[in-house]
């Protein structure tokens, strides 16, 4: 449409020219020349006189005309670029973060923090609840993610109970996901005034066991879920005639079985990785056994493709395999203009030693990470994700969770015989994700920051 205007107010200027060339041809002629001379007849004269009234209006009329066109031109082309160039810097102000990279920065100090205490949210499970178990240090509450060229909002409770009223925000993944879920409710507590309005829409308690918890924000009409899906994919038990020493299976062509569950979400968030390890892989099938939790090496997980059985595969290729079909279920069966799709990246843990599970837990932040920390997992899932056909936001929270060594559980859970160096003290790191996924949804940016 501009381009029609721009170039119908280029083709009156060459109108004009034409007009102005006919008429100098005419006033030039041998029965112009009379006419200024007072040479021929009266009615010559008077012809030659109306003649010349003619092309004076002509050239009236053609000026006239280009000014009109001028005119139209400034009332409705320029306000056109007008509002193209300010779409241009709105959205250039609104993807900042593509510039900025809100995950490349740093942990500062910030005395405004934590955001809440656990102890005073029902909703934050007693493991994590670090300083109500004892721990004497707080310094690990007072960090806060700070980008190198810019910074995330500060979290407005109230901005985002409004953004939430209504919805549907449903979290997939492992406990790493139920962790994030649960500091998610515990920071929008803070802006609830009657706490009674805030309940579990089953009456059950946070435990790790249960596979499906949601909790209710009556007085904004929406709920929070979470679906414990911690590979994403089917698990299975040994099928008959299998060799012995496989225990468990994984169909990585078939979403798990409560996929249905998630589908008329406003906000989807995946996460997975953690139990896709040896140990946690082998543990499955042991522990669902009632057997001791031992990790046995010689035991493998079989992986179901189709009809065909895969013994000796990878993790990495099995992790890609079930990242496609998850990939290929979100692009069959979300709809992405309704549903705005997140995917956590991995959360690295702080092991000091993983084969004897030692966990040393630090006292500030490390100041520098290994490149591995960065894993291969979380790789693997931004190239998958990459190749999508629909907007998927990647939350890849993994080179900025590799400093935290000093916000992990430790010795500071429920069961403090079991150190962790995996899970994340309440308050603490999670809420630092949900403030990034906080900044990708006000910002209304479907694409990966």
């Amino acid at each position: 449409m501009l381009m029609i205007e721009m170039m119908s107010g280029f083709n009156r200027p060459l109108s004009l020219s034409r007009s102005t060339s006919s008429a100098r041809r005419t006033l030039n002629s041998p029965l112009a020349g009379s006419a200024r001379l007072g040479l021929g007849s009266p009615k010559g004269s008077r012809l030659s006189c109306l003649s010349q009234w003619f092309h004076v209006l002509i050239i009236v009329g053609s000026l006239a005309s280009f000014l009109i066109v001028i005119g139209g031109g400034y009332i409705y082309v320029l306000p056109s670029l007008s509002r193209a160039s300010l779409g241009y810097s709105m959205s250039k102000l609104n993807n900042s973060g593509v510039s900025c990279n809100i995950l490349d920065g740093s942990w500062v100090i910030d005395d405004n923090y934590p955001l809440y205490n656990a102890s005073e949210c029902p909703f934050a499970e007693q493991g994590f609840n670090c300083l109500g178990n004892g721990r004497g240090d707080k310094d690990y509450l007072k960090w806060r993610w700070k980008p190198k060229k810019c910074d995330i909002p500060r979290f407005n409770v109230h901005s985002i109970l409004e953004r939430f009223r209504g919805k549907r925000v449903v979290f997939v993944g492992d406990s790493m996901s139920r962790t994030q879920w649960e500091s998610l409710i515990c920071l929008l507590m803070t802006g609830v005034e009657d706490k009674k309005s805030v309940y579990e829409v089953n009456g059950n308690k946070i435990t790790k066991q249960i596979r499906f918890l949601g909790v209710r924000f009556s007085s904004f009409n929406f709920t929070i879920e979470f679906f414990r899906s911690v590979f994403l994919v089917q698990h299975g038990w040994m099928p008959r005639h299998a060799p012995r020493r496989v225990k468990s299976t994984l169909r990585l062509d078939k979403l798990d079985n409560i996929s249905n569950e998630w589908i008329n979400a406003d906000i989807l968030i995946f996460n997975t990785g953690q139990w896709w390890v040896p140990g946690k892989l082998f543990q499955i099938c042991l522990a669902k056994r009632k057997v001791e939790m031992i990790q046995d090496f010689s035991v493998q997980p079989m992986h179901i493709v189709g009809d065909s059985i895969k013994l000796g595969m990878s993790i990495p290729t099995a992790f890609r395999l079930a990242l496609g079909t998850w990939a290929s279920w979100v692009e069959k069966t979300i709809d992405t203009n309704k549903t705005h799709v997140f995917f956590r990246t991995f959360e690295p843990s702080h092991w000091s030693d993983q084969t004897r599970r030692l966990c040393n837990v630090t006292r500030r932040p490390i100041t520098e990470i290994k490149v591995s920390d960065r894993n291969l997992f979380s790789g693997i899932t931004m190239k998958v994700i990459k190749n999508m056909t629909v907007p998927v936001s990647i939350l890849h929270i993994t080179p900025m969770s590799a400093f935290r060594s000093d916000a992990h559980v430790g010795m500071w859970s429920d069961n403090p015989l079991v150190p962790d160096c995996s899970h994340w003290c309440l308050p603490g790191v999670p809420d630092a994700w949900n403030e990034v996924f906080f900044t990708y949804l006000l910002s209304n940016d479907r694409r990966s920051l």
